[in-house]
């Protein structure tokens, strides 16, 4: 109801998402928002050599903005860039779009997620430093959470404590089910990696193998199969 009633929103802490071209001199430009989640804007004339928005409405860049209007697409009317956050490059830069494509794929129009927000921030910052997998796992961990996809992590379907010796397999939507030995599936994963994911603890090389695991096979559950651009190019990246 909120997309269809006139607003004006001003210094919306923001990070732009996407860009698609919008007749011959604008953009439309997918943001995630602070307090108003993903929204799309209509950037007038922003293609044109000389416009001042030209070179803000870039990726990885902390933004403040101000839009009008109603409906699906409203205007963005002021952009402004705050800074602070180094330029991505090579791996992080790869990483980043990996981040931007779940958002896009898997995140409502226009609905809040403060802490989300937050959590993709605090992950660029990181990634300006060194990429890391236990990275990765954090952000897509905070995401099925704020999605309401949380984990159960620390007891399996029958409500007993997870063992860290004990082998599992989750069952997405239920959760996880004893074993009575290693699995062979990207779901079968040690007691040790549930509670080290639990705890967001990525010191143990093989729970970091088996979370990376897992979150692929959630991830492409909640995506409904469908390949991610960023993941199909570094598979392509391996094969060479």
């Amino acid at each position: 109801m909120a997309a269809h009633q006139r607003q004006r929103v001003d210094a919306q802490p923001a990070w732009v998402l996407h860009t698609y071209p919008f007749r011959e001199t604008s953009l439309i430009v997918d943001v995630f928002t602070r307090d108003h989640g993903r929204v799309a804007l209509l950037a007038r004339g922003a293609r044109r050599p000389r416009s001042a928005l030209r070179g803000l409405l870039l990726a990885f860049q902390p933004l403040e903005l101000g839009w009008a209007g109603k409906g699906e697409v409203q205007t963005l009317m002021k952009a402004e860039w705050v800074g602070g956050q180094p330029l991505l490059s090579g791996k992080a830069l790869f990483c980043g779009y990996y981040l931007n494509e779940l958002l896009i794929n898997l995140l409502p129009r226009e609905d809040a997620h403060e802490s989300l927000f937050s959590a993709y921030g605090e992950t660029l910052s990181r990634f300006a430093g060194s990429v890391r997998e236990a990275d990765l796992r954090r952000f897509e961990h905070a995401l099925l959470a704020e999605l309401g996809y949380g984990l159960t992590l620390s007891h399996d379907v029958k409500g007993d404590p997870i063992t860290a010796e004990a082998y599992y397999a989750y069952q997405i939507e239920h959760g996880a089910v004893r074993l009575n030995g290693p699995g062979n599936s990207a779901l079968a994963v040690r007691g040790k990696t549930l509670l080290d994911l639990n705890q967001e603890d990525y010191s143990d090389p093989r729970s970091l193998i088996e979370a990376k695991q897992l979150m692929r096979a959630l991830m492409t559950h909640y995506l409904g199969g469908q390949t991610l651009a960023t993941r199909k190019i570094f598979m392509e990246l391996q094969e060479l």
